[in-house]
């Protein structure tokens, strides 16, 4: 299915570009609001904080080096409930907040919207979840079922256009023949075996993949630690002596995947090499 231009218009509540803002997408009847914690008390004048919706508290994991956290949750008041989840919850420093400027979203739709978007993060599995038990989804009719779900692909555009990638998947679905195009391989000494592709974001290693047993003695500690993080935080599991990647996993360059799956510095742009033996390097040049 082609996927067509959306214009989104944003407004700087406070004039600054880390303060509030409202975001409305061309054609939506819903609208976001971004809301740094500290400024969640000074919101008290905003009326759709009045309304039904549904929101996302983001902010810092203490159980994950590699994840960031948060809190998918509804309320038929939101600025009652952002204002109790001040004194619950420390780990969030920024709010989103959805709701529906011609006021149709009522408690069943937003316990939908809230059940969804709290499975889809858990497939995604890109932020660790503050919640401690899987919402319950409300029962509602085809119809609205249907309005809702185009709702939640409006959320989720705008979230991730905001920089939250919480309902983003790594890797698009691909077809058999694109998946052989765009697939690269790494297979070294001390057991690295791998596989992964390049993204919009930056390069993904593969789940399934094997990285080197041990590393070299010249190993950079940034990057000694940054593999050991991965280890602590069982995105990397010990598999019949081998390690081994436990889920795909976003590199925010081809050389930092290089360099993890190898144990060693590494340029990624020679390293990883599709199935006929040309580099990453080559296959860029030539697109």
């Amino acid at each position: 299915m082609k996927n067509f231009g959306k214009t989104i218009k944003i407004f700087l509540v406070d004039g600054e570009p880390n303060g509030r803002m409202t975001c409305e997408l061309s054609n939506w009847t819903g609208k976001a609001l971004k809301i740094p914690r500290k400024k969640i008390k000074e919101s008290s004048d905003r009326p759709e904080l009045e309304n039904t919706g549904i929101y996302i508290l983001f902010g810092k994991s203490d159980k994950s080096e590699n994840k960031e956290l948060a809190y998918i949750g509804e309320a038929e008041g939101i600025y009652k409930r952002l204002n109790q989840h001040l004194s619950a919850k420390d780990f969030w420093n920024e709010a989103l907040v959805f709701v529906s400027k011609d006021e149709n979203l009522n408690k069943a739709h937003i316990k939908y919207l809230e059940s969804r978007l709290h499975e889809i993060a858990l497939k995604v599995n890109r932020y660790d979840l503050e919640n401690g038990n899987i919402p319950p989804r409300s029962s509602i009719s085809e119809a609205d079922k249907a309005e809702m779900e185009e709702f939640l692909e409006n959320i989720r555009l705008l979230v991730n256009a905001l920089g939250y990638k919480i309902f983003e998947d790594l890797r698009k679905p691909q077809t058999i023949q694109e998946e052989v195009n765009n697939t690269f391989y790494i297979n070294s000494v001390r057991g690295a075996n791998a596989k992964g592709q390049m993204t919009n974001e930056g390069f993904v290693v593969l789940k399934d993949s094997e990285i080197a047993n041990s590393i070299t003695n010249s190993f950079p500690e940034n990057w000694v630690k940054f593999r050991q993080s991965l280890i602590n935080d069982n995105i990397v599991v010990e598999v019949n002596n081998k390690l081994v990647l436990r889920e795909d996993h976003l590199f925010l360059s081809p050389s930092a995947a290089a360099a993890v799956v190898m144990g060693r510095s590494a340029n990624g742009l020679t390293e990883w090499k599709l199935n006929d033996g040309r580099p990453l390097k080559m296959v860029e040049s030539n697109s």
